[in-house]
């Protein structure tokens, strides 16, 4: 949680991708489908034939996870985040934070060096953070294992920085059919296979749908405004985009924060803070005694400029004592402390 008043102060906020992962050929283009992923580059490829260029099939992604085998306890980085320890080719574990806002895991230099993989930077992604864009290097790994979720033959950005002390981020691919449970009070993860179960008792169901390449949407209400919410466990902070600013005109506080946001991609942005009013899904509410708004690089990126949305970030998310995200029901199951 944030929550330092006054004008002349400045917070830095560092949030995680929340993000897509597009391919992008060494000549660095403008992705056609933000969402799909490219073939990796071919050293010994020879110039394109001239016409129209060709459509490139698709890369295959291989999930084999027959049973649950993940209980495992996990903690909070240096800016509240949750980490999840992961094997990469049978190495590790890695810190790396889970991610809801990603639809890839990347890793950092040192974890790529550890695995003695070289960057091959003639097949690059381009990664689109918080902040800004970049094109980055990759690496091709064998198997990404954490939890039940073994995903095989994959290729993975070299990212700037993780932030907050982590070895990369956990995006969501291998989750379609998985079930999430954080427990924050006891720092606990469980990653298993979804078998359709109901909220436990004492939980609140909230749906969500998937929007713009797998983000994890649900409708909120901030204030009395209706607003699409990301949920973004890969967020230090909550961050509102400025249609929801102009909503909310009305009840904005006089002598706002000047927040430095920084992301994965080490650009800084400026946004502007306030008290912010409570969240709420369904019947629960939360209160968060700070949001930040900001024209982020991501809004426009997503095309969520015109409607009232935000990233709810870890300040928010952390209040509550339970998260489980089936991705198999795409259904939050909520309880608060």
């Amino acid at each position: 949680m944030i929550s330092i008043p006054g004008r002349s102060h400045r917070i830095l906020i560092k949030l995680g991708i929340a993000v897509l992962l597009a391919a992008v050929a060494p000549s660095v283009r403008a992705p056609t489908a933000l969402a799909a992923d490219e073939p990796a580059n071919s050293t010994d490829a020879q110039p394109p034939a001239q016409g129209p260029e060709q459509p490139q099939p698709l890369e295959e992604i291989i999930v084999q996870a027959p049973e649950p085998r993940y209980v495992a306890p996990t903690r909070r980085d240096r800016i509240g985040r949750i980490w999840a320890p992961v094997y990469i080719n049978n190495k590790g574990p890695f810190r790396m934070v889970l991610d809801t806002g990603a639809n890839r895991s990347g890793v950092i230099a040192s974890v790529a060096n550890a695995l003695h993989l070289p960057p091959d930077a003639s097949s690059r992604l381009m990664l689109h953070g918080v902040t800004g864009s970049t094109p980055v290097s990759t690496i091709h790994v064998d198997s990404i294992l954490v939890g039940d979720v073994l995903v095989k033959t994959s290729r993975m950005p070299i990212l700037p920085d993780a932030l907050g002390g982590a070895e990369g981020i956990l995006g969501t691919e291998g989750l379609q059919d998985r079930r999430v449970f954080i427990d924050f009070r006891h720092d606990l993860i469980i990653i298993a296979r979804s078998h359709n179960q109901l909220a436990p008792y004492g939980f609140e169901v909230i749906p969500f749908k998937f929007e713009r390449g797998k983000l994890l949407v649900v409708d909120a209400v901030v204030g009395s405004v209706r607003c699409k919410a990301i949920i973004d466990t890969g967020g230090q902070a909550t961050v509102a985009n400025l249609a929801l600013k102009r909503a909310l005109s009305r009840r904005a506080a006089r002598n706002p924060t000047v927040d430095e946001i920084e992301g994965v991609t080490k650009e800084i942005q400026l946004g502007e803070g306030y008290r912010a009013p409570p969240i709420t899904f369904g019947k629960l509410e939360i209160r968060s005694d700070h949001m930040t708004f900001a024209d982020m690089n991501i809004f426009k990126h997503w095309e969520l400029t015109d409607e009232p949305a935000l990233l709810i970030g870890m300040d928010a998310i952390g209040l509550l004592d339970t998260l489980i995200i089936d991705y198999h029901r795409r259904e939050l199951h909520l309880r608060m402390r």
